[in-house]
């Protein structure tokens, strides 16, 4: 029986005033073990964050937090909530070497808003405060399913990678989030917006193989729908490709374009 290919996926922030302990919502490891992988779980804090590719097949890059809006140019607010430099800094590097590298990422909510900083584009703060904007924010509910419920469709880009996954040109997704994207960054492909115009998917323009961001959570509950379970599948499928050209020593360490070079 083949290996399963090993998924990193990033974890939240150290929690707590002693910040004592990571964590991380367990339907990211139930999602990634759907999709046919095996889950390690990368904290932040590693000085050398490319380092840690020599030992995964693929990256999921998590939500959780607001990026510091420093790394975009943006202005700090006192709504800006779990703000984390030390996973910033790790989050936006390990991105930028993933993508030198080719390597599959599937980037969710905080993770789409990381893929398209580093690569130089920007994100609203606070988009439930422009005009014309829906409220994206997660319900104030005590019950998950209400939280990560359904909320409001996207429209999908024709003859895009999304539309090619669903079969059609809307699906209907959860929110919760406040930072969205702005200007998008030149090497990203818009795939899915939200009916107010809110950028929901993206993909790697000219990536070989699965390089995608979405901004809602498709983890939760990924068996009870469809469409979640085809990505990770789709995720895992290419995890395990990336994992067989390692054993044969086929991988090329070539450059994204528009991604900037690592140091």
């Amino acid at each position: 029986m083949p290996q399963r290919p090993r998924i990193g996926i990033t974890t939240y922030h150290r929690e707590g005033e002693a910040r004592l302990a990571f964590s991380l919502p367990s339907a990211y490891v139930d999602a990634v073990r759907a999709g046919g992988g095996m889950p390690l779980l990368l904290p932040p804090g590693e000085t050398r964050p490319a380092v840690m590719l020599d030992y995964v097949d693929a990256l999921v890059f998590g939500g959780g937090g607001d990026l510091d809006p420093a790394h975009f140019e943006g202005e700090s607010h006192d709504t800006n909530y779990f703000v984390d430099h030390e996973r910033d800094v790790f989050e936006l590097e390990l991105m930028r070497a993933a993508l030198e590298r080719r390597t599959p990422v599937l980037a969710i909510c905080r993770g789409m808003q990381e893929l398209n900083v580093a690569l130089g584009g920007s994100l609203h703060a606070r988009v439930h405060e422009l005009p014309d904007r829906l409220d994206h924010r997660r319900p104030e509910h005590d019950d998950m399913d209400v939280q990560y419920g359904p909320r409001h469709t996207i429209a999908l880009r024709p003859g895009g990678t999304f539309h090619r996954l669903a079969g059609s040109t809307e699906i209907t997704v959860n929110s919760l989030h406040w930072q969205a994207l702005d200007r998008v960054a030149p090497g990203l492909r818009i795939e899915a917006e939200a009916s107010d115009g809110t950028i929901e998917a993206v993909s790697i323009r000219d990536a070989k193989d699965f390089a995608l961001g979405v901004q809602w959570h498709p983890e939760y509950r990924v068996l009870d729908d469809a469409f979640s379970a085809k990505l990770f599948a789709t995720f895992g499928a290419a995890a395990r490709r990336r994992a067989e050209a390692r054993a044969k020593g086929d991988l090329a360490l070539r450059r994204v374009p528009g991604a900037p070079l690592t140091a």
